[in-house]
């Protein structure tokens, strides 16, 4: 199963300041437009039960079971004794799959944080005079405040930060939709046609019992919200249409009539429809899913125009994450300036690196960026997987 890291904002307040109130109306914006929310809420308190004594599993934590899970249906909660409160970072990374964790609390996580500030509320008044004399309230400096207290707005927009009315629910499901939700990621498998060394077209080698670019695609679907295949030679690529995937293969003839890496990823970033675009090349064996969920999540985390694993051998620009616009001004121009090289317009773009430590975490059993050039090299990699096993294999969502 491949998880998507959550992107997660946490809204800060002091009590009685209507952070749950707002957030409230705020989540239910978001799910009413098809956003999938989670929420943690940071209880101060160690004593706090949401368990009713003389129930079942009361009674089970009560004889000592340190980890009671109680399910139905349709949902299913846990109760687990800590030794140690974990980290919100540790909360957050135990939730994949949302398109936002929204938290209530957690000051000090290093999440970007939203400030509400109410006026009526006794408590907020402090806060109100330490914000507009500092920027921040206990350290933490917000990306946005939501206020009724005017000089506190002032205060935000002069800091360059958004300023939002406690009332404008739609103003701020906009904000968070916009900034921080998991954007929509178009994958491109490059398959450009015949190759000199493999002596036939990469795409349509037999692989396995079926054709290798079969493989390729199938193993990175489960990253993709639109999932695109560039090629020159779409009329031998029908078999595609049989895989069992959630989201169709949409072919894309190449936007170039010279072939060339580079001039393969501009078409990528042409045809997304996302903002978001990993490029995959269609020789890339053991191509990862969870490792394109990784490097869009630190993409989008960072706010980089794209993110390239690196190891021992340099670049790795066919198994990296790439935003749209920003990349593909910079490939049109480097283009246009004659350069072939996948990684000729990094020195353009504002470039995030997947370290060796960030792949082994990723993707613990490797081997990720082996790729078969001859028939030789594909012929070994097959016999390998038969006589030890597949690496990592995606399976569906």
């Amino acid at each position: 199963m491949v998880h998507r890291p959550s992107p997660a904002v946490s809204f800060v307040g002091r009590h009685n300041s209507g952070k749950t109130t707002l957030l409230v109306k705020v989540i239910a914006e978001l799910v009413s437009r098809g956003l999938n929310i989670g929420t943690v809420k940071h209880h101060g308190h160690p004593d706090f039960d949401i368990d009713y004594p003389g129930k079942d599993s009361f009674r089970h934590r009560e004889a000592g079971s340190c980890d009671t899970v109680i399910v139905s249906p349709t949902r299913m909660a846990r109760v687990t004794a800590l030794e140690q409160e974990p980290s919100c970072a540790e909360v957050v990374a135990s939730m994949p799959d949302h398109d936002l964790v929204i938290v209530e609390g957690y000051r000090q996580s290093g999440l970007p944080v939203i400030e509400v500030i109410r006026w009526a509320n006794e408590r907020d008044r402090a806060a109100a005079r330490e914000f507009c004399e500092t920027g921040s309230v206990r350290g933490a400096v917000p990306c946005a405040v939501v206020t009724d207290v005017d000089a506190v707005a002032q205060a935000a927009l002069a800091g360059g930060m958004r300023v939002f009315s406690l009332d404008d629910v739609k103003g701020i499901a906009d904000y968070l939709a916009e900034t921080f939700a998991r954007p929509f990621v178009t994958v491109a498998v490059q398959a450009g046609g015949e190759s000199r060394r493999m002596g036939q077209s990469k795409a349509t080698v037999p692989f396995l019992g079926a054709p290798l670019l079969a493989r390729i695609v199938s193993r990175v679907a489960p990253a993709a919200d639109e999932l695109i295949v560039t090629t020159n030679e779409p009329d031998r690529l029908g078999f595609l249409d049989e895989l069992d995937l959630d989201c169709p293969v949409r072919l894309v003839t190449d936007s170039y009539s010279e072939r060339g890496a580079l001039k393969g990823m501009a078409t990528a970033f042409e045809a997304a429809r996302g903002p978001i675009v990993a490029v995959v090349a269609c020789d890339m064996v053991f191509a990862s899913a969870p490792l394109i969920a990784e490097e869009a999540h630190m993409l989008h985390e960072g706010r980089f125009d794209a993110v390239v694993p690196c190891n021992k051998f340099g670049y790795e620009p066919f198994h990296a994450v790439y935003r749209k616009e920003p990349c593909l001004a910079a490939a049109h121009a480097a283009i246009e300036r004659g350069e072939v090289r996948a990684r000729d317009f990094f020195d353009s773009i504002d470039l995030g690196l997947f370290q060796r430590d960030d792949l082994r975490r990723a993707v613990p059993e490797g081997g990720c960026f082996i790729n078969a050039n001859t028939p030789d090299e594909l012929s070994r990699i097959e016999r390998s997987i038969e006589e030890d096993g597949d690496r990592g294999i995606a399976c569906r969502r």
